[in-house]
């Protein structure tokens, strides 16, 4: 079955909301749809921004369509909990605990934090560009 351009607007696609400023110190608001490549737009406040990215989208599906391209549909939700077990030698878990008594945290969010800034990721579903990231291994201790 072909879906139709009201079939895709009916898909639960994954909108991005990120707050922007420019060199000059404005603020905006830029709205991306995940899973359509280059499906984005702005607004200065967050609700223009949601409004302007189902135009945006609206019209990404259009044209997709006109042209015959392939639209990916909607990526599946998480089925991650948000816990898994890491063994670590004492040492290593000596060390990290340490450390997190140091920063005044918990093991727990020291651990977190380290491994956040080791995968460049920003509380989002997308990873820092990999030139913004160091290349540089974490080291801890």
């Amino acid at each position: 079955m072909k879906l139709k351009l009201e079939d895709y607007l009916a898909l639960p696609y994954h909108i991005g909301l990120v707050r922007d400023e420019d060199e000059d110190g404005n603020v905006g608001w830029v709205a991306s749809v995940e899973e359509l490549r280059g499906c984005l737009s702005q607004g200065d406040t967050p609700a223009e921004a949601a409004t302007m990215i189902s135009e945006a989208m609206e019209a990404w599906l259009h044209v997709a369509l006109d042209h015959g391209d392939p639209i990916p549909l909607p990526r599946a939700e998480s089925t991650h909990s948000g816990k898994f077990l890491v063994r670590v030698p004492r040492g290593l878990h000596a060390a990290l605990e340490e450390l997190a008594r140091a920063d005044s945290v918990s093991l727990n969010s020291y651990v977190n934090a380290v491994l956040a800034g080791a995968a460049g990721w920003n509380g989002s579903m997308h990873r820092t560009p990999a030139k913004q990231r160091s290349r540089q291994p974490v080291v801890v201790g």
